[in-house]
């Protein structure tokens, strides 16, 4: 049956039309990209085989915006490597983490070169660098000690951090930091997940592109017994390992009598990581942009920061 003359047209108008009109998501941006990099953990969604992922499987959003993948490059390559700080509170108990020293020293000789490690104690709300990030993982280890135990010594686990991440040079590397604290905010006088500290330092952390994990231990006075303020440093260790893209371990309330298991998947995660450079799209004004990432790829996961800053004008 034929179509009468005008319907025909109206078909085929239409049919050019949509034919003309690419995907918004597939739209290329409307302004000129700032360019962006994130750190990013390539995870099973079941079981323990990690999918292979190359940098034409991988999108980035900014709410229906696509943004433009320039380089996907994995850490354990010359060119990329690693920084790696593991940031100790030394509000710990001695007598609990002296077992876990050599937890740490399998952890820091089973990086290969390319991963630097760095020992740094949080004291008094600064980051004390007993060791800067190194390839001689002998030095490394050597650099860990005893924490003092002393449970006023550390108001805030964030100061320290935030400390550690602003003294903490650029560089052309993936940086990650590993966190062993209870999380506990001694200097902050209220509750809840909006503590400000907590938040500065996960800004702080999104800024720099580095991925903050956690392991916790049970800290000292009133508060390392206190089941309330146990939670939520347990809460706040994991609000800033999931808004930087990291991990966070703990099992109930008291230290894990070993570190061995999360030492050996922080290791795993380390190996499957990737350094994702990409073109964000600026705001109105410079600020944070919520990102998101996803692949075609079956059974895979792409884990990283919510959000990156983009500046105006760069």
């Amino acid at each position: 049956m034929k179509l009468p003359q005008i319907w025909l047209t109206i078909v085929l108008t239409v049919f050019s039309f949509s034919s003309s009109v690419p995907a918004f998501s597939q739209q290329e941006p409307a302004f000129p990209g700032v360019q962006s990099r994130v750190l990013v953990s390539v995870e099973p969604r079941h079981g323990k085989q990690v999918p292979a992922v190359r940098k034409e499987d991988v999108t980035i959003t900014q709410g229906k915006q696509r943004d433009k993948v320039l380089a996907w490059q994995s850490v354990l390559s010359p060119e990329v490597g690693a920084q790696v700080f593991v940031l100790i509170d030394d509000s710990l108990s001695s007598s609990e983490m002296g077992s876990k020293l050599n937890d740490i020293r399998d952890f820091i000789s089973a990086q290969p070169v390319s991963v630097l490690v760095g020992i740094a104690y949080m004291r008094n709300g600064t980051a004390l660098v007993a060791q800067n990030p190194t390839s001689e993982h002998a030095l490394a280890a050597k650099a860990l000690r005893l924490s003092i135990g002393d449970g006023g010594s550390s108001p805030s686990p964030y100061f320290a951090l935030q400390d550690l991440l602003k003294r903490w040079p650029q560089s052309n590397s993936a940086r990650e930091v590993i966190m062993i604290t209870d999380g506990i905010d001694r200097f902050w006088d209220g509750v809840g997940l909006d503590d400000p500290y907590l938040n500065s330092a996960i800004e702080e952390a999104q800024r720099g592109g580095v991925v903050v994990n956690a392991l916790y231990a049970r800290g000292g006075g009133h508060f390392g017994h206190s089941p309330w303020m146990i939670n939520w440093g347990q809460n706040y260790l994991s609000e800033m390992a999931d808004a930087t893209g990291g991990e966070a371990y703990y099992v109930g309330n008291d230290t894990p009598p070993s570190f061995r298991p999360y030492f050996t998947d922080l290791t795993e995660r380390i190996s499957h990581q990737f350094l994702l450079t990409f073109e964000a799209q600026p705001g109105k004004k410079s600020g944070f942009e919520r990102i998101k990432l996803s692949t075609e790829v079956p059974n895979v996961e792409l884990v990283t920061q919510r959000q990156v800053y983009v500046p105006i004008g760069s």
